[in-house]
């Protein structure tokens, strides 16, 4: 089966990228950039920019079983994507966003047919409107699509806890082990899923070249619900300490800091519980095997390997420290106008 990924180098998509080749199919991967040297054996690189006109010229004579664009996050995108790949390939996979679905939620449970409707986040708004355009698409064109939307989704580079630098996330571990204080959006109680980039590989590798897919859209995510209080402490036990927990609503943190509301109010402080059963009726076999203690070791294990690994994001510290302080300077102002 002949595979393209434009991207395949990130998070997620490295893990779809090894499970591919050790799957024996012939994968190409598009990108701008260098690839590193440790990409699996067999798998082919194709150096360009996907906007460059040039590009159509270059796949004039190719066509794929199906070719998985992970970079796509505006309609602009996915009109380029079309005039692409129409005629060139059996299945078009677009990465979505669990994130697109109701907010707020009128049901706990979220499935594949839960509304698209976020008005807090304008990146889950694009990824509805690219949904949206692929779709017409398939209406009056055939054009094969398959729509995944992944959940927070992590791997052995990356300690996935909410607020933390995503670019150097060792930053929570840091704090957690110097007894610095640690922001929990909301009570910490409501409910979250974090799913291991080798769990979403079995389901989005799965899909590839799967035709009762076309048409349809699938989240796949782990079955293992958590509280963010919870997921705050099962990091800190693989570290070795009992993080200490501050509880701000999502709502002072947004009003703070404007530019965490979509991934707060619209996102991240909202209880969400996926039902899985629809990848797994399409992939059979599908189950997410890594919890998240197991693969937080994995993670801090990746980080205590090298200690040039352990970069600290200075500038989410002092972010926390002051929303930390403005929180409770806010909290004894108001206690002492009402005793």
């Amino acid at each position: 089966m002949k595979i393209l990924f434009i991207g395949g180098t990130g998070i997620i998509s490295t893990a779809c990228t090894t499970l591919a080749a050790k799957r024996g199919l012939d994968l190409t991967l598009l990108s701008r950039g260098q690839y590193s040297s440790q990409l699996p054996a067999g798998v082919k690189t194709l150096i360009a920019n996907v906007n460059d006109p040039a590009l159509l010229q270059k796949l004039e004579h190719e066509s794929f079983d199906a070719v998985v664009d992970w970079i796509a996050f505006t309609p602009a995108d996915i009109e380029r994507d079309l005039k692409l790949f129409r005629g060139r390939t059996r299945q078009f996979v677009f990465i979505s966003s669990t994130s697109a679905y109701q907010k707020p939620q009128t049901h706990y449970l979220m499935t594949e047919s839960t509304p698209l409707a976020n008005p807090h986040w304008d990146y889950s708004r694009n990824k509805i409107a690219c949904e949206e355009r692929l779709m017409q698409a398939y209406r009056e064109e055939g054009f094969p699509v398959t729509i995944v939307r992944p959940s927070l989704t992590y791997g052995d580079t990356q300690i996935p806890l909410v607020l933390n630098s995503w670019q150097q996330s060792y930053t929570a571990v840091d704090r957690m082990i110097r007894g610095q204080k640690m922001i929990v959006p909301g009570d910490g109680s409501s409910l979250w899923v974090v799913t291991h980039n080798t769990d979403f590989a079995k389901g989005l590798v799965g899909l590839l070249g799967h035709q009762q897919a076309i048409g349809h859209a699938f989240h796949i995510t782990s079955d293992e619900v958590l509280t963010w209080d919870q997921l705050f402490r099962i990091v800190g036990a693989a570290a070795g300490v009992e993080p200490q927990l501050v509880h701000i609503p999502s709502d002072f943190i947004a009003a703070c800091l404007p530019e965490k509301k979509g991934t707060l109010i619209g996102d991240k402080s909202v209880s969400v519980v996926f039902d899985n059963s629809k990848i797994k009726r399409f992939v059979p076999g599908y189950c997410s095997t890594t919890t998240f203690a197991e693969g937080i070791r994995q993670s801090l294990a990746w980080f205590n390997a090298d200690p040039s690994r352990k970069q600290i994001d200075h500038q989410v510290n002092a972010t926390m420290d002051k929303l930390i302080s403005a929180y409770e300077k806010g909290m004894s102002d108001a206690v002492r106008s009402f005793a």
